[in-house]
């Protein structure tokens, strides 16, 4: 199952070793899943961990390593996501999430992707950090790898 981490996913992972986010970066490390970003979701949690957490800006380089950097979405797949009612800043992330080939985008900002929530757009289902962990250990369960 490939998970495409939001940067504000990616941020909790490094700022809170116990959370949920976290505990998706050790399903991958036991190879239940694959964790995938972009470089803008990467470079956006590095930023906001830069100005809210030192422990969490140094965890985050090592976790990155654990990530699978996936290119930018084009331009017209990037348009296509914000016609789905997604501001400029976010449209890349469901955007490269697409164009990766995830099964699940996994973001906390219930602000900007809640109305998405729980909906296959394009080809990704739109999730929290806590139904994405409850889809990766049901997976694992039944043995399909899929969501």
């Amino acid at each position: 199952m490939r998970l495409f981490l939001d940067a504000n996913v990616i941020f909790a992972a490094a700022h809170s070793p116990a959370g949920r986010a976290r505990a998706l970066f050790r399903l991958a490390e036991a190879g239940a899943c694959t964790l995938v970003a972009s470089p803008h979701a990467v470079e956006e949690a590095r930023r906001n961990l830069a100005l809210k957490s030192a422990v969490g800006a140094e965890a985050l380089e090592g976790m990155v390593r654990r990530l699978e950097l996936v290119s930018e979405a084009g331009p017209k797949l990037v348009a296509w996501s914000a016609a789905q009612g997604l501001p400029e800043k976010d449209a890349p992330i469901l955007a490269a999430a697409v164009a990766a080939g995830a099964d699940l985008l996994v973001t906390g900002d219930r602000t900007h992707f809640g109305h998405l929530e729980g909906r296959v757009v394009g080809s990704v289902r739109i999730v929290s950090p806590a139904t994405a962990l409850a889809a990766v250990l049901d997976a694992e369960d039944d043995g399909s790898g899929s969501p």
